[in-house]
């Protein structure tokens, strides 16, 4: 019975080590190589945890006394898989299933601290709070904004405080040198702020389910039978030429199921427009019409389309000078300036107009 202990000592030691080496890991979280190293120290916590089970570690019928200071640090590893089964990347299925399993893990972890009557008062009253209303738990009250006010601010400055303490018992490791007191205290303060943290992720695990609980369903793939009658009105639709479908037009809703159910719920998402990036791109456009073509490409069409008239303006009011030289052009201008002092001697200012005489 004493190799068992060093075992569960030496798989401990390692996921530490691999939880730790984790945190300075400077890749996302969603990248492949953080995956990798997330899911392997998630196995050798299990490893840990089931080992621990195996040889009985902790017993129902053992007092915290009766807790070895050394193995006060075992109490963590519900909890520390809690915290690592929350930041494996999948699908939205797969993010609720690691919620529940570390939601599951989390109730492990106070379980345990509550059978050794490691909580406090109000947190053993909180602990009884959750398990009457897994799926609403909240850590104050959601009716009086007063209290939960106060709630929030006493349970901050609690955290706080634990949070101090442990640091300065992790940077002075000389007190626990010899003093086995030092050693057991340090593991109950770290197992109360974890206490803190785990109401806080319950609550936040609550919030989140409650949120992908109201995704829509993704509609189960139909089979051959019940694709059947639909292939055979689609044939009717064709050889008539109607049909009273609605999103014929759309090619990404083709052959992908009924849009609502029969009680008249929507069982995937669907635009009316005639894509998505439409929709998109409508969103953060101007609310004016932008112009399509500058200043001088608009003249220039105009004047291609005959929409302009050249000439006017300034310059048509200067003659050419006349040119001397050119005799035709000057008997032409001497013939029309003639003809014009004819047509006012016979036709005076004022004689067409006989209106309005007596």
């Amino acid at each position: 019975m004493e190799e068992q202990p060093k075992s569960i000592r030496a798989l401990f030691l390692s996921a530490e080590s691999a939880r730790q080496a984790l945190s300075r890991v400077s890749s996302p979280t969603n990248s492949p190589t953080y995956q990798d190293s997330l899911t392997n120290t998630i196995a050798t916590y299990e490893q840990c945890l089931q080992l621990s089970q195996q040889v009985s570690l902790f017993s129902p019928n053992e007092t915290l006394d009766d807790v070895s200071s050394t193995d006060l640090q075992y109490m963590t590893i519900s909890y520390q898989l809690s915290e690592l089964v929350q930041k494996v990347v999948g699908d939205v299925f797969a993010r609720k299933s690691n919620l529940l399993k570390a939601r599951d893990y989390y109730e492990q972890f106070l379980k345990l601290l509550d059978s050794y009557d490691i909580l406090s008062r109000s947190d053993a009253r909180l602990f009884e709070q959750y398990l009457e209303n897994r799926n609403n738990f909240s850590t104050a009250s959601t009716k009086d904004a007063a209290a939960r006010r106060d709630a929030k601010i006493t349970r901050f400055k609690e955290e706080k405080e634990l949070k101090r303490k442990l640091e300065y018992l992790q940077q002075n490791p000389r007190f626990a040198e010899n003093d086995e007191q030092v050693v057991r205290d340090l593991h109950l303060t770290n197992l109360a702020y974890m206490t803190h943290q785990t109401f806080a992720s319950l609550e936040s695990i609550a919030q989140e389910l409650h949120i992908i609980s109201l995704a829509p369903p993704t509609p189960a793939p139909e089979s051959q039978s019940a694709l059947a009658p639909d292939n055979r009105e689609d044939d009717r639709g064709a050889r008539d030429g109607y049909s009273d479908r609605l999103d014929q037009s759309l090619p990404g809703l083709r052959n992908s199921g009924p849009i609502l159910s029969s009680d008249g719920k929507p069982l995937r998402p669907f635009t009316l427009l005639d894509n998505r990036q439409r929709l998109q791109n409508g969103v953060f456009r101007p609310d004016h019409s932008l112009p399509t073509m500058t200043i001088d490409e608009y003249l220039e069409e105009e004047k291609r389309r005959g929409g302009m008239i050249e000439g006017g303006g300034e310059q048509s009011g200067i003659r050419p000078e006349p040119n001397e030289d050119d005799l035709d052009k000057a008997d032409e201008e001497t013939l029309k300036a003639r003809a014009w002092d004819e047509f006012k001697e016979d036709n005076p200012k004022g004689s067409g107009n006989t209106l309005n005489r007596g």
